[in-house]
C-alpha cells in the first residue's frame, strides 16, 4: 500500500469514527456549572443494547469527596463520584426522551431529555418538572 492509499484509508477511518461518535451519546462528557461556568464533573454515559442511556459521575473537579447529603433513600450520604445520575433516556428520532436525572446538589430527581448538538461534540441535557417548559438546560462537552 503506497502512502496515498494509506492516507486515504486513515482519513476514511477517522471520518467513520467521527460519524459513529456523532450518532450516539455514549462516552464521557464534561458538565459545566450553571453559576460559575467552570467545569463541574465528568459523566460517563453508557448506551444499553436497547438504546437506553445511563449516566454516572466519574469525576468531580471541585470537592471530589462530596456526598449526596440531600438525596433520599439509599442514595443519601453516598459519594457523588460513582453515582448514577441519569437513567431511562430512550431514543426518539434524534433525541433521547422520557428519562430521569438527579441533581446531586439538591437531591431532586427531574424528568429528562437530551439531544446531540454541534455534530455530536455537545449534548444538550434538559431536566424539568411536569412539562418541558419548566426546567433548565445544560450543554455538556464531549471529552
Amino acid at each position: 500500500m503506497n502512502a496515498i492509499s494509506k492516507l486515504v484509508a486513515m482519513t476514511a477511518l477517522l471520518l467513520a469514527t467521527q460519524a459513529a461518535m456523532a450518532a450516539t451519546a455514549a462516552g464521557t462528557w464534561k458538565t459545566i456549572d450553571d453559576e460559575t461556568k467552570q467545569a463541574k464533573s465528568l459523566v460517563e454515559i453508557s448506551e444499553a443494547p436497547n438504546g437506553e442511556l445511563t449516566g454516572k459521575v466519574i469525576k468531580l473537579f471541585n470537592n471530589p469527596d462530596a456526598v449526596c447529603d440531600k438525596c433520599d433513600g439509599a442514595l443519601k450520604g453516598k459519594p457523588i463520584v460513582g453515582l448514577t445520575i441519569m437513567t431511562g433516556l430512550k431514543k426518539d428520532g434524534d433525541d433521547w426522551e422520557n428519562g430521569k436525572i438527579l441533581d446531586p446538589k439538591s437531591g431532586k430527581v427531574y424528568s429528562a431529555k437530551a439531544k446531540l448538538i454541534e455534530g455530536g461534540k455537545k449534548l444538550e441535557v434538559r431536566g424539568f418538572l411536569g412539562i418541558s417548559l419548566l426546567g433548565r438546560t445544560q450543554v455538556w462537552e464531549r471529552q
